[in-house]
């Protein structure tokens, strides 16, 4: 039998560059070769970029944005998407009036806001944009715990605090909220999992000591991305993506001077 023709799994990541390829859109096309699944890109944006830290950064042209999204849609089969780094409010509206056009599958939501390093990659006026324009059509958010503080204007005082930061995220129109603990000072790390029927669930390791995590947050979410592709629910696509992420700190390669990549080649 003839192999159907475009049915090999196809995803989409939805952010800028990261030139130092630890993070962006490097980072989310390894994740997505080693998850097995062929990945493209719509660029957002292109930073100057190493492990030290950004030092520089060039939103695209919003007519760019427009035509790599018609590209894609006249070609490819995406299954899933991702969002990572849009940079400001006109580039979060431009992204979510595409994804609005295109039917490229679920949509995971990372909320990138600020570099590593410290640098801002997302304005304070697209915050609103975020939530107003880019939520209601997520079916999930994965934001650590500061970006869920800042979307949800609440400030958890302890993990006892995510089901509720989760909650307000919910009202927001995004289906599925995963808030990650990783900024936590705890040994074991817990993430919280709050599903789209109200079930919800907590999901915790044991916290590696390294600075070498440059890019966690677009690997998981790319890693995701790939297992709703390969057509596992959301749940087995999170447990999936928790378990490679893991991997890829705990197998730590020696890379850059400052906050070093994951290693996306661990098993």
């Amino acid at each position: 039998m003839t192999e159907e023709i475009n049915s090999f799994p196809q995803v989409l990541t939805i952010a800028g560059t990261d030139s130092g390829g630890g993070a962006g859109i490097m980072a989310d096309l390894k994740t997505f070769q080693m998850q097995n699944v062929f990945g493209t890109a719509v660029v957002v944006a292109v930073t100057a970029q190493n492990t030290l830290g950004v030092q520089d950064s060039f939103l695209m042209p919003l007519d760019m944005i427009d035509a790599q999204f018609s590209s894609l849609a006249s070609d490819f089969k995406i299954r899933a998407c991702k969002t990572g780094m849009l940079g400001d409010a006109a580039h979060v509206h431009q992204v979510a009036l595409n994804l609005q056009e295109y039917d490229f599958g679920p949509i995971t939501v990372d909320p990138v806001m600020v570099a590593k390093g410290g640098a801002p990659l997302l304005s304070e006026d697209a915050v609103e944009t975020v939530k107003s324009e880019l939520l209601p059509l997520a079916n999930l958010i994965t934001p650590n715990l500061p970006e869920a503080e800042v979307l949800t204007g609440i400030h958890a005082k302890n993990e006892e605090d995510y089901p509720k930061l989760a909650q307000v995220l919910r009202d927001l129109g995004v289906k599925n909220v995963l808030i990650k603990g990783g900024h936590s000072n705890s040994k074991i790390v817990r993430d919280y999992l709050l599903l789209e029927d109200n079930s919800d669930c907590w999901l915790s390791g044991e916290r590696t000591y390294t600075k070498r995590t440059h890019g966690t947050g677009d690997t998981l979410a790319a890693a995701i991305t790939a297992q709703l592709a390969l057509g596992h629910s959301l749940l087995e696509a999170v447990q999936l993506a928790k378990k490679y992420v893991t991997k890829t700190i705990e197998q730590t390669i020696q890379v850059g001077h400052g906050h070093g990549p994951l290693n996306h080649w661990a098993k």
